[in-house]
């Protein structure tokens, strides 16, 4: 067995000084090293962009006959660092402590590095999939959503990376619960329906306020049935299957939330938004001058939707939630309307997944996820309807617990031993679905 783990740890370190930084991205440096060590290692290469300084990467490894084609998905860049606030610099790639420190280290250069080495590692022993294709693909824009990259993909050369089982981002990190540990797999994505609450009044003279009618008043309402009330849930098959494997009860979730939240609160915070709408007012307009009553005022909400669930869902909550909008003064006006988006939580490849993590760390438990924000395996999942995309990168040591408020933060860091139990599972998972 080559030193997967050593493999990573280096091409981990070598991404990091790389300043991918997005906007402006500038991906492409990490994205043509990437390239040459995948090409030096047999694997068909090209770098494809909407804009020159932003390829993505493409590299296929074909099979000896037809049969089904895996991806091995990823993105090169980073959201911004700060480098006063973290220990070691964010663009250093330092081993410390056991860990690669710099941003990208969990979100999510290490994945790309774990997914490289071990393609490269089958590659350079003359292993060929006896049917179908290995696609490793790594993109870049992720960060700002992916118009440059999975979006841009998917839509100007779908049949460069269609693919029938994927593997992202999105979960795998320990999660101890009761006694037990378990790894999450990212089985579905919410959906985005953002909105506006309007409130009208009458204008006034800010001189003498009780001559109008302040509309942000009347909105203080609003806002505190926002602070104060949490909708009803909606359990989909993702959490259902969560809270089951969990030893919880998926009929009464709120029940099941009331446990979690004796055994594990800090858990509970990060499950109760996968059970259903949630609302986070997150922008406030009024008037335009310091010395005007306002005669309008509009609260900007960023409203999630569990897959497989629409406005019609989300509309009954907000009624649920503020109450009906001509007795409690106000209206709705909705910007943003995105489905959720969702692969089956039973498949070959979670069967895959689930032989894998018994031989390799049987101690633990499969738990399928959905993830409360989004990845590119939303732009995969609509481009071709019947792919199989989960988001999973296993650890051994560190645990959601460590891992979530390193992510977008300073310190963010990987333990090298995850890294490289990360790398093996990519390495077998292939060799176990394409032969």
């Amino acid at each position: 067995m080559p030193d997967l783990q050593g493999a990573a740890t280096e091409l981990l370190q070598r991404l990091i000084r790389f300043d991918t930084v997005n906007p402006p991205g500038n991906e492409r440096p990490a994205q043509e090293h990437l390239a040459r060590l995948l090409a030096d290692a047999g694997f068909a290469v090209e770098l494809l962009g909407r804009t020159p300084d932003r390829p993505n990467l493409v590299a296929r490894l074909r099979g000896r006959a037809d049969g089904p084609t895996l991806c091995l998905l990823s993105h090169v860049d980073t959201v911004y660092a700060t480098p006063a606030d973290w220990t070691h610099d964010p663009w250093s790639g330092d081993l410390a402590d056991g860990c690669v420190w710099g941003r990208g280290a969990l979100d999510m250069k290490s994945q790309t590095a774990a997914e490289v080495a071990a393609a490269i590692s089958l590659a350079r022993e003359g292993w060929r999939p006896a049917a179908g294709d290995l696609l490793v693909v790594v993109l870049v824009d992720e960060e700002a959503g992916g118009a440059e990259g999975a979006q841009w993909i998917c839509s100007e050369h779908p049949d460069k990376v269609r693919c029938d089982y994927l593997l992202n981002e999105g979960a795998g990190a320990v999660i101890p619960y009761d006694g037990r540990r378990h790894l999450g797999v990212c089985v579905a994505e919410k959906g985005v329906f953002r909105f506006r609450i309007h409130v009208d009044g009458a204008a006034g003279h800010a001189s003498n306020p009780r001559l109008g009618d302040n509309a942000l008043l009347k909105a203080v309402p609003l806002l505190e049935r926002l602070r104060d009330r949490w909708p009803g849930y909606d359990v989909t098959d993702g959490p259902r299957a969560m809270l089951a494997a969990l030893g919880l009860d998926p009929a009464d979730p709120a029940a099941a939330l009331a446990r979690m939240r004796e055994v594990d609160p800090v858990l509970a915070l990060q499950v109760e938004p996968m059970l259903g709408v949630t609302f986070a007012p997150t922008r406030i307009w009024a008037s335009e001058k310091i010395n005007v009553i306002p005669a309008s005022a509009t609260i900007g909400v960023d409203c999630r939707v569990p897959p497989g669930l629409g406005r019609e869902v989300a509309e009954r909550r907000v009624v649920e939630v503020l109450g009906d909008p001509a007795e409690a003064g106000y209206r709705l006006e909705w910007t943003e309307q995105v489905a959720g988006n969702a692969s089956p939580v039973e498949s070959p490849l979670m069967d895959a997944i689930r032989d894998w993590a018994a031989e390799h760390d049987p101690e633990a438990g499969l738990v399928p996820l959905i993830m409360t924000g989004f990845t590119d395996s939303r732009s995969f999942r609509a481009a071709f309807p019947d792919v199989v995309a989960y988001g999973f990168f296993p650890h051994r040591h560190m645990t959601v617990h460590e891992t979530v408020p390193l992510i977008h933060s300073a310190d963010e860091r990987i333990d090298v031993r995850d890294l490289g139990h990360a790398a093996a599972f990519f390495r077998d998972i292939t060799r176990r679905l394409l032969g």
